[in-house]
């Protein structure tokens, strides 16, 4: 099967949608596939369809590098051609997923953003119209949660495949510092990085020797180790040499893939208690209330005093990170894409 992945960000700077896409390009090539990425921001190393430059768009609590250049269109539309299969990624988003819709080939397409007020107030008004909207080359709708795609308009059939994580990457033995604690997050207002530095003073002061490493912000506040910047492997060897992961998010979440990255690293997750985060860890993560500093400050004096209990949740972690390796998520868009040709 011949199939193109259309992410409408830019892939060459970081984001949650931009690695399901190369995650998931890899994982069907492995299948056996061919695979064709259309998206601005490739690399001229990535193969694939370069849909050219970005601007940022203010969206989701924070800002999307999309390509608005109405003449992407017309270069979707003709690699289009070569493909079996279109799937779309955040089909709503202009200009570059709208145009693949309508592009020619069967479409599946895939939800991932938790969606604003106004776009929930739109699925309650459209009902079983959305699809229309959609337009007739779309076969199956997909979400990475039920968080995603809701309210669910009466009618309509959409089917939740989570986003995947390779498990076996975050799993290297790395020795674990009992009072390590990590996070891993763009430094935005919803990642809830200002409760976790909130919280921390009051840590510290319980336990002196406890470490905080964040990973991809740079405040340079001191007392904690600041990365801003990190491959792959260096970020596993971190998570997996946690002995605690936070997140600390405050909303605008549709899944939560650093709670998957943390509990496949072993590491006690502790998140904050939104709807999205409890589907994703349910009982194998420790929760606190929502931007409270106070109540992840006692979470985390609570865990540090408890070896048994940090263990407990990792090795709990580690089984439920399962449910979310590559190997069986690909799996599931394979046969979702053979349905939609058939």
């Amino acid at each position: 099967m011949r199939i193109g992945l259309v992410c409408p960000y830019d892939m060459g700077k970081p984001g949650g949608v931009q690695n399901q896409v190369k995650g998931l390009a890899g994982q069907l090539e492995q299948m056996g596939d061919e695979v064709v990425i259309m998206a601005p921001g490739l690399s001229e190393s990535e193969p694939g369809l370069d849909l050219g430059r970005t601007i940022s768009v203010p969206g989701n609590r924070s800002k999307v590098p999309l390509s608005m250049d109405p003449r992407v269109v017309g270069l979707i539309k003709d690699a289009a051609a070569t493909v079996d299969l279109l799937h779309v990624h955040e089909p709503l988003m202009p200009v570059v997923s709208l145009g693949a819709l309508r592009a020619g080939p069967p479409v599946v397409a895939t939800f991932h953003a938790a969606p604003g007020d106004l776009w929930r107030r739109l699925y309650n008004v459209l009902g079983s119209r959305f699809r229309r909207i959609l337009g007739p080359n779309v076969r199956k709708i997909t979400a990475v949660s039920a968080t995603a795609f809701a309210p669910l308009p009466e009618g309509l059939e959409v089917e939740i495949i989570p986003n995947g994580v390779d498990v076996a990457a975050f799993s290297n033995g790395h020795p674990r510092e009992p009072f390590r604690v990590s996070f891993l997050g763009r430094d935005e207002k919803r990642k809830g990085l200002d409760v976790l530095l909130d919280a921390w003073d009051r840590v510290i002061a319980t336990y002196p020797q406890a470490s905080l490493e964040v990973i991809g912000s740079d405040r340079g506040v001191d007392g904690v180790k600041w990365i801003m910047t990190i491959g792959d492997e260096e970020k596993a060897e971190i998570l997996a040499s946690s002995a605690i992961f936070v997140a600390p998010n405050l909303g605008g979440e549709s899944f939560g893939i650093v709670l998957v990255e943390g509990m496949a690293a072993g590491a006690a997750v502790v998140s904050s208690d939104l709807p999205s985060f409890r589907d994703v860890g349910g009982e194998a993560v420790r929760y606190f209330e929502t931007g409270s500093s106070d109540d992840l400050a006692s979470t985390l004096i609570d865990l540090l005093g408890r070896p048994d209990e940090v263990a407990r949740l990792g090795s709990a972690g580690r089984a439920r990170a399962q449910l979310y390796d590559w190997g069986n998520v690909a799996v599931r868009y394979r046969e979702t894409y053979e349905q939609a040709l058939s």
